[in-house]
């Protein structure tokens, strides 16, 4: 199975990121992607459809909210990867995240088929990022005018999970 264990320097991705970077433990990102896929899916997966729909304060995110942006960063992520992987050196847009909470209709789903859609898109982008070698991962590209190494990517998506998840446990108690 492919590692990535060997953490971005600081030059290969913008200084925005590196609180998600550095906050993915320290061995194989691809492990943490798994293990975060479990945690995630068990923990929202007791919620009821009130609980799914909660937000701790006005004007916040619901918990499915929070898990469509989840879905949709990963997916923006791992374009650039896999754009950025495949050699592609055009500069790739950036992403406004109320805009696509905006555009989302997450709050009218179900749980359970929105959780059915991060699993899809967490067993994508684990099979995209294992075929990955060490020149694929130095690679880089340029997203929302910055300098950023594929390898960094993959740490990005690891550490923007684990920053949600964070926010899930401290202010939605899930």
């Amino acid at each position: 199975m492919t590692e990535i264990a060997k953490r971005p320097e600081k030059n290969e991705f913008h200084e925005f990121y590196q609180t998600y970077v550095g906050i993915v433990p320290a061995g194989d990102a691809l492990a943490t992607l798994v293990e975060q896929e479990r945690d995630l899916s068990e923990r929202l997966g007791r919620l009821d459809a009130a609980g799914a729909s909660s937000r701790y304060a006005p004007g916040k995110w619901s918990v499915k909210e929070v898990l469509g942006h989840i879905i949709d960063t990963e997916r923006v992520f791992t374009y650039r990867a896999l754009t950025i992987g495949r050699g592609d050196s055009q500069p790739l847009p950036g992403m406004d995240q109320d805009l696509f909470a905006a555009g989302s209709n997450v709050a009218d789903r179900d749980l359970a088929e929105i959780l059915e859609e991060y699993q899809a898109v967490r067993r994508a982008t684990l099979t995209l990022f294992r075929s990955y070698d060490e020149p694929i991962l130095a690679r880089v590209g340029n997203a929302s005018g910055f300098a950023v190494t594929v390898r960094a990517l993959v740490f990005i998506v690891a550490g923007h999970e684990r920053h949600h998840l964070g926010v899930l446990a401290e202010k939605y108690g899930v």
